[in-house]
């Protein structure tokens, strides 16, 4: 295991990791492509939501199976920085494909993102995993804050590339044409190029647990499986305070993932949004998120985990609410970048509290748990508002069920023992020298 160090290359080709995945997630999940999806591709924008649900759905299901599962084989066999590696390659190619669906193509385009959008997620994984080793001591939430505001700044700067290459340009780089949407598909070239690019620091200046020697795939399959119900009976039994916090989390970011999803779905449909003006939109959510995750993380470090993540909540649902009661886009603007202020924060804190409570040796298998609690119920999210967005026929019915996840993961939280979970964390000897 690679011992904490501060050293600033080591901590910012980590953070820039988050630079580069994040324009995934900010152009082709959140504003850009899922908008054009329902708009240039699916029958309707009701069908495209539905279709778009259930593309999330599976890719949740997808993680929620295979996130502990390789996460422990990564732990075992030193394979975090080969699976990071594979999982990113999957995601920049898929990322490129996009740009291949046009009108009427809706199940080569959910094919697709499902697949990239399975390997962004357990890339998330393995990256997540490398923080408890790099994190300098007493500073865990100022690096992973870090990183998460390095990758609002990422999807950002992409953003803007992508609106004053393709969208607004006339004519677009590279001569594309309007026609088709073929300019704004080619933002998913772009977030492939910026992606492979930014991606590269990780695995130069960031080490990883030598690799041992494989045995064979049976073998691997039985000790792998015997090493997660060790893992899970230990959840259950010595790290009862993380158990108690993936659950909370297990709800509260079922809310995240769906206003991830849908909320430059949400923009186009009830507000009338148009491309260009749900990538603005975008630009400034993250221009909030990305200061809060920097601010939020010194008092991450300061206020603890635990209370970074329960404020963020109360902002989360204050702010939700407004969004889905606000009567035009002015008051759309209001609850999005008051939303965009706490999102960053939320999943900062989350990932630095997991940090806290991961025992040594244990980081992949731990963050894969991490990344289960994310998504194993995660499809309930989606699903619950495709299904309330075609039972009542507004967009308004489906997004009001963020706001559940949000209360009911909050109060779940405040069962939470913060101190008790570092403790049981700690190496024996140093739990030991601390109670004496």
């Amino acid at each position: 295991m690679m011992m904490p160090t501060a050293r600033t290359n080591v901590v910012l080709s980590w953070a820039l990791y988050d630079f580069a995945n994040s324009a995934f997630t900010t152009l082709i999940v959140t504003f850009v492509y899922a908008a054009y999806f329902t708009q240039g591709i699916a029958a309707s924008e009701t069908a495209g939501t539905a279709q778009w649900a259930w593309a999330v759905t599976i890719t949740a299901i997808a993680v929620a199976v295979l996130s502990p599962y390789l996460g422990a084989v990564a732990d075992r066999y030193g394979l975090r920085r080969r699976m990071l590696l594979i999982s990113t390659v999957v995601a920049i190619l898929g990322s490129a494909l996009l740009f291949i669906p046009g009108e009427g193509d809706v199940l080569m385009a959910l094919a697709i993102f499902t697949v990239a959008n399975i390997a962004f997620e357990m890339g998330n994984v393995f990256y997540n995993a490398y923080l408890p080793d790099i994190a300098p001591p007493g500073k865990i939430g100022r690096v992973s804050g870090l990183g998460w505001g390095l990758g609002y700044v990422g999807g950002l700067l992409c953003l803007l590339a992508a609106l004053f290459l393709l969208v607004r340009a006339d004519p677009p780089l590279f001569g594309l044409s309007t026609e088709g949407g073929a300019h704004i598909r080619a933002s998913n070239l772009l977030v492939a190029a910026w992606y492979a690019l930014f991606a590269v620091p990780i695995f130069v200046w960031v080490k990883a647990p030598k690799v041992q020697r494989i045995a064979r795939v049976r073998a691997v399959i039985q000790r792998a499986n015997a090493q997660l119900l060790g893992t899970f009976r230990d959840i259950r039994t010595r790290y009862k305070p993380l158990l108690r916090f993936l659950i909370a989390r297990l709800v509260y970011n079922d809310g995240l993932i769906t206003l991830f999803a849908f909320g430059g779905i949400y923009a186009t449909g009830t507000f009338g949004f148009t491309t260009e003006e749900v990538i603005v939109f975008g630009i400034a959510l993250n221009v909030t998120a990305g200061l809060g995750s920097i601010v939020f993380g010194f008092l991450d470090d300061w206020l603890g985990g635990k209370k970074a993540i329960c404020w963020s909540l109360v902002g989360l649902l204050l702010f939700g609410g407004l969004g889905v009661a606000a009567p035009n886009e002015t008051w759309f603007w209001v609850a999005g970048l008051g939303a965009g202020m706490m999102v960053g924060p939320n999943q900062s804190a989350s990932r630095s509290l997991m940090g806290r409570f991961v025992p040594p040796r244990k980081e992949n298998e731990f963050f894969g748990f991490f990344a289960f609690s994310g998504k194993a119920t995660s499809f309930l999210g989606p699903l619950l508002l495709g299904q309330m967005t075609l039972l009542f026929g507004s967009q308004r019915a489906g997004m009001a069920t963020i706001i559940g996840f949000f209360l009911i993961g909050f109060l779940l939280l405040l069962r939470v023992n913060e101190h008790e979970g570092i403790a049981a964390a700690a190496p024996k000897s140093a739990a030991a020298s601390a109670m004496a």
